[in-house]
């Protein structure tokens, strides 16, 4: 008697990002074992990521044989005016086609690029460990050191701008001092309500160092490496008070910390987390973001010697996280999380930013290592790249039985002019069979012709392809994956479909 044929299907393949944390048996469809230069889109369809477009022109004159472009900040003058000021090779920069050195003050050296950067009362105040602070007044390309009177800023490695004053911390030999300007005056550290708070006694693990700070919900908060503590009242600092403190979690990495509008985001030792704060319940839970991948993410995190740098899109809504020296990004779709709080994972290679920044008009700017470029289109500069989606090991709900593949369809939203494989293998191997494709530029219908010979099956606004691929092969567990070379054109994969028969049980 004739076997019925069985069809898997699986829709918005990767829709709960990688999963490389759990078994990989028996793992929801809509989990993936690979997502590499993907993101969710709003759709809820794993797609190619973008790719980017080159800004600076002269990148390669002023950079030499450094990295490239570590920091980027766009300042916004009061009068709306814009300035973007970024560093690399030693140096800092203003502009964006053309990168012009700015001036410094007689004598002083850099031997870094990891600053941190802010915007306070109309000037733009530059920090870094072991070197003077420098202010640019009003966007000038002329720095000045941060001095008042005989008075310097501290040689802090982290500087916040909020509650009417400049924050810091982070300063050689002291990480557990936070320092605070004068009310509106990020010059003067020393005189009017400047002052200084040291956290020595009231780290909940006893021992710890600052490396962050961020303001949220009218708190100061102050990240320690393994604790958080939570400061109320810090528009008058010399009476704030300790409101809470969050012992075993802490943020390990400065330039992690990203605010959303309603939340914090930062990488702890144990993944990224978000810091939300229920004020009715006066209690502060905080959501695994990274619960999905964390084994893979922080095993990289431990090789890395270079600074780790991130970015929130509200405009893509992801936070990315770069980890340089693997050249690998991490990108978590922050539309909503998943029913155990996590979020969408996937990976970015290829890509490499040194730095990372959004516009006050939603444009992302990226340092590279030929200067600065931004995320748009789909090609890295002139250069196509690979997306790729692997599932995890399906058994068509039946794990006993031998299944033969017959027939995969495939519906790809977008894909004109995409060099396309698809793969499959049987019972836990990496032995891939392959077919490849390519799709043609006007595939409005399946084979880029109307269905039936007759009307087209789609609206034209929308590129729809839909290949069959005729399979072989048996096994007790199926593995499937798409590769496609990214090359002007999105690309993203709305469903799939297995056709197998069900054979003997095994």
């Amino acid at each position: 008697m004739a076997q019925q044929l069985q069809n898997i299907t699986i829709n918005a393949p990767a829709f709960f990002g990688l999963n490389t944390q759990d078994s990989p048996i028996n793992l929801d469809s809509s989990f993936a074992s690979i997502a590499d230069n993907c993101v969710i889109d709003k759709s809820g369809r794993i797609a190619a990521r973008k790719g980017w477009d080159e800004v600076s022109t002269n990148g390669s004159n002023v950079l030499g044989s450094s990295r490239g472009i570590e920091t980027i900040f766009e300042f916004v003058k009061r009068d709306g005016t814009k300035i973007v000021f970024s560093a690399g090779n030693n140096k800092i920069f203003t502009g964006t086609t053309t990168l012009a050195e700015v001036t410094l003050p007689v004598g002083y050296s850099i031997t870094a690029n990891n600053w941190k950067i802010v915007s306070f009362n109309n000037d733009i105040y530059f920090f870094q460990r072991g070197h003077a602070a420098l202010v640019s007044v009003a966007g000038s390309t002329t720095l000045v050191k941060v001095v008042d009177g005989s008075h310097y800023a501290p040689e802090a490695n982290e500087v916040l701008a909020a509650y009417g004053r400049l924050w810091a911390t982070d300063v050689t030999g002291n990480k557990h001092t936070v320092y605070w300007s004068d009310t509106l005056d990020g010059d003067d550290w020393h005189g009017g309500t400047a002052g200084s708070l040291d956290v020595t006694t009231v780290f909940p693990t006893g021992f710890d160092e600052i490396t962050a700070l961020a303001a949220h919900n009218g708190f100061l908060i102050i990240f320690g490496r393994k604790s958080i503590l939570v400061y109320s009242g810090a528009s008058s600092p010399a009476s704030m008070t300790l409101t809470d403190t969050i012992e075993g979690v802490g943020c390990i990495e400065r330039d992690s910390v990203q605010h959303t509008g309603t939340d914090l985001i930062f990488l702890s030792d144990s993944g990224v987390r978000s810091f939300g704060r229920t004020i009715q319940e006066k209690s502060m839970p905080m959501r695994d973001i990274s619960r999905n991948v964390r084994n893979d993410l922080l095993a990289l995190v431990s090789q890395q010697t270079d600074p780790i740098k991130s970015v929130y899109s509200a405009d893509e809504a992801f936070y990315l996280l770069t980890l340089p020296n693997n050249s690998i990004v991490y990108c978590f779709d922050m539309r909503a999380p998943l029913q155990d709080g996590s979020h969408r994972a996937t990976t970015w290679s290829a890509l490499n930013p040194l730095a990372l920044t959004v516009l006050d008009d939603g444009t992302i700017y990226i340092g590279k290592d030929s200067g600065i470029v931004k995320y748009n289109g789909y090609k890295d500069g002139t250069a196509e790249y690979q997306m790729r989606y692997f599932s995890h090991f399906l058994d068509f709900g039946n794990a006993s039985n031998l299944k033969f593949l017959k027939k995969f369809e495939l519906t790809i939203v977008g894909g004109k002019d995409t060099a396309t494989t698809l793969n499959w293998a049987y019972d836990y191997s990496s032995g891939y069979s392959k077919q490849s494709f390519t799709f043609g530029a006007s595939s409005i219908a399946e084979y880029g012709i109307s269905e039936y010979n007759t009307s087209a099956e789609y609206s034209a606004s929308i590129l729809i392809n839909r290949p069959k691929v005729n399979t072989s092969g048996s096994g007790e567990v199926i593995t499937t994956g798409i590769e496609a070379q990214i090359s002007g054109s999105a690309f993203s994969i709305q469903k799939i479909d297995i056709h197998a028969l069900m054979g003997r049980l095994i």
